[in-house]
């Protein structure tokens, strides 16, 4: 997976994807979700790195089945949470 972390003015934005996603955009109807290699592309980690990063993240922008699985099993989100576009599972988090 790849993470990379963003500072905001109040909040730390990770943004982790499965790696074959990175650099590919998916369109399903009126939505479009852009991987971007600037925005996603940082460190290549593991499961307990991208763990260790979820909990300093005040946001979470997370895009493919792997890397939206852990979140789900670390209790950050549910399965109504994710969407799907164009068959790639995409969940946004905001911890309060």
């Amino acid at each position: 997976m790849f993470i990379k972390m963003h500072r905001g003015e109040d909040d730390l934005i990770l943004a982790a994807c499965d790696e074959k996603l990175v650099g590919m955009t998916f369109r399903s109807g009126r939505s479009r979700l852009d991987v971007s290699e600037i925005f996603y592309k940082g460190e290549s980690v593991g499961k307990d790195v991208l763990i260790e990063r979820m909990k300093s993240a005040t946001i979470m922008n997370l895009v493919g089945a792997e890397t939206v699985a852990v979140a789900i099993e670390q209790g950050y989100a549910t399965e109504d949470s994710v969407i799907e576009i164009d068959g790639v599972r995409h969940l946004q988090v905001v911890i309060m």
